[in-house]
């Protein structure tokens, strides 16, 4: 254990110079328990968990496939297309015949987000107090079409702006042939 050498003259009352020793201290024991405690602070620590952002996929059964589609008004529906570069082309309604033509976009609090706020507070002004099929006020459903050259970053910035803005009702789906015609058109894909 821990020992502490001294030099000493026995209490006799002489003048003895005595060989000056260095006082030892014996450190293992200590050693030993700051290994013990690092390791149990280290198996019993629960490690950071990854984040993840919930995304509700529909199953790819085939079999269990229903026809569950719904007519729905082409003023509560807006695309928003993602192109390269950081590059949103959107419209509403359908691409053969879009209410608004397809318009170019940014990222951000004074680009698609101000878009999105405008287009919900007019689909939900020109629809109060009217209900859709599961009880729930009627809203803007935001339709999300990425290209091939879209960065996974700008995907994620998408859903996030959706959760900012407080979409209840949006979907990723396939791109066009024809959107992606308009992507390369505009000199975004």
């Amino acid at each position: 254990m821990a020992e502490l050498n001294t030099g000493g003259d026995g209490g006799k009352g002489k003048k003895v110079r005595s060989k000056k020793m260095n006082p030892g201290v014996d450190l293992t024991a200590m050693v030993d328990l700051a290994f013990l405690l690092i390791t149990f602070f280290m198996l019993t620590t629960t490690l950071s968990k990854p984040q993840s952002m919930n995304l509700a996929m529909p199953d790819k059964n085939p079999e269990d496939k229903v026809d569950d589609t719904q007519a729905v008004a082409n003023d509560r529906t807006m695309t928003i297309l993602l192109g390269k570069d950081d590059s949103i082309l959107w419209y509403f309604g359908e691409f053969a015949a879009p209410l608004i033509e397809p318009t170019q976009s940014a990222y951000g609090k004074e680009g698609i987000r101000q878009v999105i706020l405008q287009r919900k507070a007019a689909v939900e002004a020109a629809y109060k107090g009217q209900l859709d099929d599961n009880g729930n006020q009627k809203g803007l459903i935001v339709i999300i079409k990425a290209s091939d050259k879209t960065h996974y970053k700008n995907l994620i910035d998408i859903l996030d702006e959706m959760a900012i803005t407080n979409i209840s009702i949006y979907a990723i789906g396939d791109i066009t042939k024809p959107e992606v015609e308009l992507l390369k058109e505009k000199g975004m894909d």
